[in-house]
Formats: structure tokens, C-alpha cells, sequence
């Protein structure tokens, strides 16, 4: 019964390979944090000095990767914080669909049709534009804590013009 109770605590600890613990201390700027469940790149850090009682505690200030909502937060330097793994990943655009998805091209070739069009109007009107036109493009996707989403957008220009 009680490997049983264990193997539930294992299968509840798969998230936590998604993140990685360092200390808070050890995290710089435009290094990655998990503040509020939500992976987030650090765009300011400060650490106060050691109080009467305490540790130096450092405040950081950071992005979300996904929705850019600022998040912040405060531990001692010397704890550990959540550090998201964070990939990139690039895809060729196949086609962009009606009801707002894409389809890419892995480098395994079969395809992935399970990422929306970016929520970034710029992005996505670039991605579109390019598509439309005709253009070969290549989307980088940004994974991190069991989340996707297309980042960038490169057009790939062809040897012969």
C-alpha cells in the first residue's frame, strides 16, 4: 500500500523538471525566474544588505515570457528560487489556418498544428504578410514550464535572386 502512496509523490514531482533550483543570489539580469508559477525573464535585480535579524534579500523584477505581464518578488539570497528551462525551437511555416492556427514543419518531418498565431500584433501581421506573399518562413517557438508560443519570425532568403 505504501509503494503504492509513493509512486503517487513521484508522478506529482514530474512538473517539477520543468524548472531547476538556484539560488536567488546567483540570478542576474536578463537570467530566467519563476515568480508566481509563471516563467519569467529577470529584467531588474537589487539585493538589500543583510538586516539586524536576516539575510540580504533580493528583489527582482521580471516579464513574463508569454503574456509580458510584470511580476515581482522578493527572497533571501541565499534560498532557492525556480529557474524555468527555457528552449527555442525553429519550425518552417506550412500554413496558417482560418480558425487561427498554424502548421509547421519539424525537423523530423511530420508536422505540428497545435500553436496559435501569435497574440503580438506585429508578429503576427509579419508572419501573415509573408506568408501571404508567398515567402519561405521560419517561426522560433519559445517552450518553457509546458508552454508554447512563436516568438519570432524569420523570412528565408534564397540563394539565387
Amino acid at each position: 500500500m505504501s509503494d503504492d502512496d509513493h509512486h503517487f509523490e513521484s508522478s506529482a514531482d514530474a512538473g517539477a523538471s520543468k524548472t531547476y533550483p538556484q539560488q536567488a543570489g546567483t540570478i542576474r539580469k536578463n537570467g530566467h525566474i519563476v515568480i508566481k508559477n509563471r516563467p519569467c525573464k529577470v529584467v531588474e535585480v537589487s539585493t538589500s544588505k543583510t538586516g539586524k535579524h536576516g539575510h540580504a534579500k533580493c528583489h527582482f523584477v521580471a516579464l513574463d515570457i508569454f503574456t509580458g505581464k510584470k511580476l515581482e518578488d522578493i527572497v533571501p539570497s541565499s534560498h532557492n528560487c525556480d529557474v524555468p528551462h527555457v528552449n527555442r525551437v525553429d519550425y518552417q511555416l506550412l500554413d496558417i489556418t482560418e480558425d487561427g492556427f498554424v502548421s509547421l514543419l519539424t525537423d523530423s518531418g511530420d508536422t505540428k498544428d497545435d500553436l496559435k498565431v501569435p497574440s503580438d500584433d506585429a508578429l503576427a501581421k509579419q508572419m501573415k504578410e509573408g506568408f501571404e506573399a508567398g515567402k519561405d518562413q521560419i517561426l522560433s517557438v519559445m517552450c518553457a514550464m509546458g508552454e508554447e508560443q512563436i516568438c519570432a519570425v524569420k523570412e528565408v532568403v534564397g540563394g539565387a535572386k
